[in-house]
């Protein structure tokens, strides 16, 4: 199949690695990647803060970008939310019947990773190696608006050589929410510090989730405490094997790359 890849701001700026992992993956079991090269941000940053006026025109850019695709996927469930949710509420602001129909149309065409890999692609085995012990943080948006549920664990539980250990009060937020770490970042760090304990309890070398954001707070915590756990996002072991391993990263997860949008040079 044909799949168009949203990388996300966030990723493209901070976590490259990610959105080639998507890559790496996809292309494995089978399927054309294409990059469209003028994908920006999706807006939500800006329609969190509640400036809507603002995150229109990010929203319409969307839209006429991807127009196009008949499949998407990105590796954040934040951003795949916003698209699915909150798009059609910024489109209906505007009374544009066009632009309405539009952003419906992409949000049943635009999935997270695992959902496009287990529930459209119908594959849970993706012929990952990854030997090492590993717990999943589900991410909140993926979890309460998308309702991924446990597809990304099913995933996980296929690959080879894993120890999947379970995360204790797994569902709790990691306390990031964009600006919520900046505007409340005392109830943050106090959300934060029951989730690095519960990570820490699992005695696992890595820490997943299917969304940096939630991992670059988490493992900004882990760092600071030199708890000698990493964070990795979880296509980043799917597309681990054992001809290809990819090895435990280093604490932080920040090892800054060429951008994502290289991508697009090889892949078109």
């Amino acid at each position: 199949m044909r799949i168009a890849l949203f990388i996300t701001c966030f990723n493209d700026t901070l976590f490259p690695r990610t959105g080639q992992a998507v890559v790496t993956l996809l292309e494995r079991l089978g399927h054309e990647v294409v990059f469209p090269l003028e994908q920006t941000c999706c807006g939500q940053m800006h329609f969190n803060s509640g400036y809507h006026a603002e995150a229109l025109p990010l929203v319409q850019r969307f839209a006429r970008v991807f127009a196009e695709e008949e499949l998407i996927v990105s590796p954040s469930g934040s951003c795949v939310a916003m698209i699915r949710d909150h798009y059609p509420r910024v489109a209906a602001e505007t009374g544009d019947a066009e632009l309405i129909e539009r952003v419906r149309l992409l949000g049943e065409r635009t999935f997270e990773l695992s959902e496009l890999l287990v529930d459209k692609l119908g594959v849970e085995d993706v012929g990952a190696y990854f030997p090492h012990r590993v717990t999943y943080h589900p991410s909140c948006h993926a979890l309460r608006m998308l309702h991924v549920d446990d597809k990304p664990l099913k995933l996980l539980r296929a690959v080879r050589g894993i120890d999947l250990v379970e995360l204790p009060q797994a569902e709790q937020c990691c306390g990031f929410g964009g600006t919520f770490a900046i505007k409340n970042a005392d109830t943050s760090i106090a959300m934060l510090s029951d989730k690095l304990r519960a990570v820490l309890d699992t005695r696992a070398e890595v820490c997943t989730a299917a969304d940096n954001s939630c991992l670059m707070h988490i493992g900004g915590g882990l760092s600071r405490q030199q708890a000698g756990v990493k964070t990795l996002h979880l296509a980043e072991i799917l597309a681990s094997t054992e001809g290809a391993p990819l090895g435990v990263p280093r604490v932080g997860a920040g090892d800054v790359v060429e951008p994502a949008a290289s991508i697009a040079v090889t892949r078109g």
